[in-house]
């Protein structure tokens, strides 16, 4: 089959990747316009775009699929399907029609479950258990289309929205070339998703990444590992700088009022409104990560200090 690939950030290359290595034809990539990235701002490429130049593909970096002209490039690849996974903007209606296996997307969840653009966040910050990818046609809704695969992920108690998402990356670029083999041999049918357990899951914003001390540690530890590496967890010092917060541990034996700290030579703990957690990196403004111990050998905090009352 002749594919048309639409991907941009790293989280994509797995998929470009196993679509190179298998039997079809990748007939171009289309991705995000070159971004200002780095203290710089210069113009940097996506990862896809970077990948899709190295294998010698034909690349599209249009600011608008609304374009006529556009349109008529992509059709003009002669693509039987578009393989989508992270391109970060919405298809209009007038490209959706143009390969006719339509377009493919392999998005990071169990559909309906959280339809939106941060899906892997969601699951981690709502607690659940199971999460996975699936593979769908798409249509005008957001994330609303047939379902044509599934597989199923495991969330692990440590698991960060990065951890998680890199391995539902690998896992789905083989569910992806899985859809379009059975596409392409007619043995898929499209199912429609279901009307009950539908989600959402907007991008996270940086005040989501604000922790809550007051909230139970469960729900904090959550926070964390749901924000890491983006946007990124984060709290106030009693000076009101902020304080960049890697995952922490759960330490259920210790009791603290939250946002207080408690500090010995090897860790530091932190009051929530159930039991303590122990931080793991922390990072202050323009510095490295460091071990949170180390941190705060050096900070010079007052006695009974507590975080997040800025």
């Amino acid at each position: 089959m002749r594919v048309l690939f639409a991907g941009t950030p790293e989280v994509a290359l797995p998929s470009l990747a196993a679509l190179l290595a298998s039997p079809h034809e990748v007939v171009g990539v289309l991705t995000r316009p070159d971004a200002p990235a780095g203290r710089g701002r210069h113009l940097v490429a996506s990862p896809v775009k970077s990948a899709a130049l190295d294998a010698g593909l034909p690349v599209l970096t249009p600011r608008t699929l609304r374009d006529p002209d556009v349109v008529a490039a992509i059709a003009d690849l002669g693509a039987d399907c578009a393989a989508v996974v992270a391109y970060g903007a919405l298809l209009p209606v007038t490209v959706l029609d143009v390969p006719r296996h339509g377009w493919v997307n392999l998005h990071f969840s169990l559909l309906p479950a959280w339809r939106g653009a941060a899906p892997v966040q969601h699951a981690v910050l709502h607690g659940d258990e199971i999460t996975g990818a699936t593979t769908f046609r798409i249509t005008e809704g957001l994330d609303e289309g047939p379902v044509l695969g599934t597989l199923t992920e495991t969330i692990r108690p440590t698991d960060t929205a990065g951890a998680l998402l890199e391995r539902l990356s690998r896992a789905g670029a083989g569910l992806l070339t899985a859809t379009l083999d059975g596409l392409e041999a007619g043995m898929l049918t499209a199912v429609p998703q279901p009307p009950d357990g539908i989600s959402l899951a907007p991008r996270l914003s940086v005040d989501d990444g604000r922790v809550r001390w007051e909230h139970p540690a469960l729900a904090v530890d959550r926070r964390v590992r749901a924000c890491t590496p983006s946007p990124g967890a984060w709290t106030t010092l009693p000076d009101g700088a902020r304080l960049k917060l890697g995952p922490v541990r759960l330490r259920p034996e210790v009791t603290l009022p939250p946002g207080e700290l408690m500090t010995d030579r090897r860790e530091v703990l932190v009051g929530t409104g159930s039991h303590a957690v122990a931080l793991g990196e922390v990072a202050v403004a323009g510095k490295r990560p460091m071990p949170a111990a180390d941190w705060a050998r050096g900070a010079r905090l007052p006695e009974r200090a507590r975080l997040g009352t800025s």
